[in-house]
């Protein structure tokens, strides 16, 4: 029974000295159990000041890596270790390096959504929350090169007015969505304003009323007299949003084939079993080299300094 496997869960995070952290895009069910919800910016800010023993991560793989990074004396355990991500998984660690050292007179802002080892040869890293800020925190005559996301990327290159320099990565939730869906829907549902997430492509941005980080658009929706959203991101995000307004309509934006069920195939795999399993056998565990930690956390703390 699922109150029977809550109950162990809640026993094991006890007798572990545990917490658990949740990405947005997780099933509602283990956000409900997370002792906290958000973002890639929140969710490395909140792995840096909790004084649990270990970190059960509930997201994929690159956000417990960056957890690690953060805390090498706790351990971090993730309910699924093939919880991976489209976006990192477009960025070799070797291709990565290769075409950066071949741009010596650039700058590497790399998005977070990226693995360590990518992040070990970065020199800022940034989330769609601050990634704006950080552009603009380096000098106007800077060259700079913005990874892995290219949608992102040139999102921030409009916003700012920067010349960046992308990589050829996306997100395989984000770029699916369906521009016809989402004007059909505005047609349908005139009073709605659309939110999306920068990692989506133009031509679902320049429909948007709102573009911003998941947490951006829940406190977005939350804040607005309106009553009827159409959201473009991962409709995980919801779930929350739903808990903050109750009283207002939400309305997932579907694909190209028109199946309004856009969800994170690796954050799916993660589930309450397997993370009572993982308490259990303190597995999967994120281990990670002392060398690549090192790297990979300066770039990380520039991005933290700034936040």
């Amino acid at each position: 029974m699922i109150s029977d496997t809550l109950s162990k869960l809640e026993s094991l995070k006890k007798e572990r000295n545990a917490v658990i952290l949740a990405h947005y895009y997780q099933d509602p069910d283990i956000q409900d159990v997370a002792d906290f919800v958000g973002d890639s910016l929140a969710l490395a800010q909140y792995a840096v000041k909790t004084d649990a023993d270990v970190i059960l991560f509930c997201g994929v793989h690159f956000m417990c890596e960056t957890a690690k990074i953060l805390n090498p004396n706790k351990r971090v355990i993730l309910p699924d270790m093939d919880a991976g991500c489209s976006l990192a998984d477009s960025a070799s660690p070797n291709k990565f390096k290769t075409w950066v050292d071949s741009h010596p007179d650039h700058a590497v802002i790399t998005y977070i959504n990226c693995s360590a080892k990518v992040k070990a040869v970065s020199d800022i890293i940034c989330t769609s929350s601050n990634a704006e800020k950080i552009i603009n925190s380096l000098p106007e005559d800077k060259k700079i090169i913005f990874a892995p996301d290219k949608y992102l990327g040139a999102f921030l290159q409009k916003k700012t007015g920067r010349d960046l320099l992308l990589w050829d990565g996306s997100c395989q939730v984000h770029e699916i969505f369906s521009e016809r869906e989402l004007v059909r829907l505005k047609t349908r549902n005139p009073d709605a304003l659309v939110l999306a997430h920068p990692e989506c492509d133009e031509n679902i941005l320049r429909h948007s009323d709102h573009i911003g980080s998941t947490t951006s658009i829940i406190k977005f929706a939350s804040e607005s007299n309106l009553e009827k959203f159409i959201i473009a991101t991962e409709p995980g995000v919801i779930h929350q949003m739903e808990k903050e307004s109750p009283n207002k309509t939400f309305i997932p934006l579907p694909t190209n084939d028109g199946c309004a069920c856009n969800e994170c195939p690796h954050m799916r795999l993660n589930t309450i079993e397997k993370m009572v399993t993982a308490l259990e056998t303190m597995s999967p565990e994120i281990i990670l080299s002392e060398d690549y930690r090192l790297k990979a956390l300066a770039p990380l703390e520039k991005m933290l300094a700034l936040s």
